[in-house]
């Protein structure tokens, strides 16, 4: 194929991909996933305002400001305040760095793939199945990190495998390339360490066929991202309130592991999520026709030549770890975005060799046109549905997105909020710093501490889980509600507009809730009732 019609293939490939990922690229932030991306876009907002240092990521949650929180380097957040400053705040400049990224990605796949398989039609083919795939298309316009790292990464091991392939020599300049990308591929988001194992793949390839190693550089390549990687965390971790990415690992990931493999019970219990995992990956990120070719391409790849099966299979080998160490126990597909683009690789270069085989076969002209037909039909059933299994995610609360705006015009600027609803989303527009909660789990005494660091409104978005919680509810009593004309209750809780009668209802209400007719009490008084309200 003559390099200009790949160019102008290529660039058709982008527009696709482009013209795919702007549907609803002006909606507001509550779309899914609503908490990432409000905590993100909260993250960016906070840097243009408050301190532009990348160093520094603060979120609106737990209280008044600095809430410096421990997650990945922001890069995403951290451009987009960069574009604030200079333009204002608008949250799509976050979903458009995305795209950015996303399309980034379908480039380099594009390169990748003819690299690989040593043919332009399988670059062509990876990069349109990555384009069109429903994980890529949604989350490649969604304000948050993991556009950034899977562009990074796929850029890192296609660098790499071109040192590690191609070079004679380990000490070349593409050492620092490399070494560069994974570091940014780690930095974006930690999931990206994956990538040692299909670098460790490539070198034992390089290995096995005795050409040189020179263990000094392997070591650089290993060992200088993931040191960067640390430094950066244990940073972060000395000043964070919020402590994410370690937290994750050392509450949730590492004890469910260390249960799995000493309760046969639950071993079995993690296989079964594990088993859900892949579910997920192949119902809402490679969608129906991207996992059948995917799981048909895997199983035809040791039929495929390529440059390296190493770095395929032990990126398989690396993501299929990390869904059974981490999806697991975060049950969230988007965590297994860095698994697109090896499986549009494979794609690639399955559906390439099928194609050349086709052509070189023995047939009649009309069975090998019906057959590239048909290829190009998987092509186009790949593009119709590459929305449909990710249609609901766009979907958001039209009502919330109003309210939050309503508030934000109503409360005082630098007020703290408590807001009734677990999530920064809602918060995110309510542009309040402050406390999100679950009214069920909070308790009077947690309102009560954040009225002495100053807490001035409770805001009952989820006002029915509220009236299900008996003591917060009673205790909220004592404050009045401001009239906004929205939805969502909103009690003044400022000490100085305590009602006279607060201590005598509360005392009141415990001495029936000791008897076991606190609810009984509230519905007699005709507050905090639960009838015909909503969960």
């Amino acid at each position: 194929m003559k390099r200009s019609l790949w160019g102008f293939a290529l660039l058709g490939i982008v527009l696709v991909a482009l013209g795919l990922r702007l549907h609803g690229v002006h909606d507001p932030l509550l779309d899914h996933p609503g908490w990432r991306q409000g905590d993100t876009a909260a993250i960016a907002r906070n840097f243009a305002r408050l301190r532009f240092d990348v160093m520094y990521p603060q979120t609106l949650y737990n209280g008044p400001p600095p809430n410096y929180v421990e997650l990945e380097l922001q890069i995403v957040p951290f451009l987009a305040a960069a574009l604030y400053k200079l333009f204002g705040v608008h949250e799509v400049f976050g979903r458009l760095l995305s795209i950015a990224l996303s399309l980034g990605t379908v480039v380099v796949l594009a390169y990748f793939g003819r690299w690989l398989f040593a043919g332009a039609f399988a670059g062509l083919v990876a990069a349109f199945f990555y384009a069109v795939f429903p994980g890529s298309v949604y989350y490649g316009r969604t304000f948050m990190p993991d556009c950034a790292m899977v562009f990074f990464l796929t850029a890192a091991l296609y660098v790499a495998a071109r040192y590690l392939v191609d070079d004679g020599t380990l000490w070349t300049r593409r050492l620092a390339g490399s070494c560069a990308l994974l570091t940014l591929a780690y930095l974006a988001k930690p999931v990206a360490t994956l990538a040692v194992a299909p670098l460790l793949g490539m070198l034992g390839e390089r290995a096995r066929a005795r050409r040189p190693m020179q263990p000094a550089a392997v070591a650089v390549l290993i060992a200088v991202p993931a040191i960067v990687l640390a430094l950066y965390l244990h940073r972060v971790d000395s000043y964070a309130e919020w402590h994410w990415a370690s937290g994750i690992t050392r509450l949730h990931v590492l004890p469910a592991l260390r249960t799995a493999l000493t309760s046969p019970a639950a071993f079995a219990a993690k296989f079964v999520y594990f088993r859900l995992a892949l579910g997920m990956l192949r119902e809402t990120l490679l969608g129906a026709v991207g996992g059948i070719l995917a799981l048909a391409s895997f199983i035809a790849l040791p039929w495929v030549p390529a440059r390296s099966k190493g770095l395929l299979w032990g990126w398989l080998g690396g993501g299929v770890l990390y869904v059974y160490l981490v999806v697991t126990v975060e049950r969230v597909d988007y965590y297994m975005l860095a698994l697109l683009p090896l499986c549009a690789l494979v794609i690639g270069g399955a559906l390439a060799r099928f194609a050349a085989g086709v052509r070189d076969a023995q047939v009649a002209p009309a069975a090998r046109y019906a057959i590239f037909v048909f290829i190009a039909l998987l092509g186009a059933a790949a593009l119709l549905v590459s929305r449909a299994p990710v249609s609901a995610y766009y979907g958001y609360s039209r009502q919330a997105y109003r309210d939050a705006i309503v508030l934000d015009r109503i409360l005082p600027r630098d007020t703290l909020v408590v807001v009734g609803h677990y999530g920064p989303d809602v918060q995110y527009y309510l542009d309040r710093f402050g406390w999100e909660e679950d009214p069920l789990l909070w308790t009077p005494f947690d309102e009560e501490s954040a009225i002495r660091k100053g807490a001035r409104y409770f805001i009952s978005i989820e006002d029915g889980r509220l009236r299900r919680n008996v003591e917060l509810c009673a205790w909220l009593q004592r404050f009045p509600l401001l009239a906004t004309g929205t939805a969502w209750p909103v009690f003044e809780t400022d000490p100085a507009k305590v009602s006279p009668r607060a201590q005598r209802f509360w005392r009141e209400f415990r001495d029936a809730e000791r008897a076991g007719n606190g609810r009984t009490f509230l519905e007699a008084r005709h507050v905090c009732r639960v009838k015909d309200q909503s969960p």
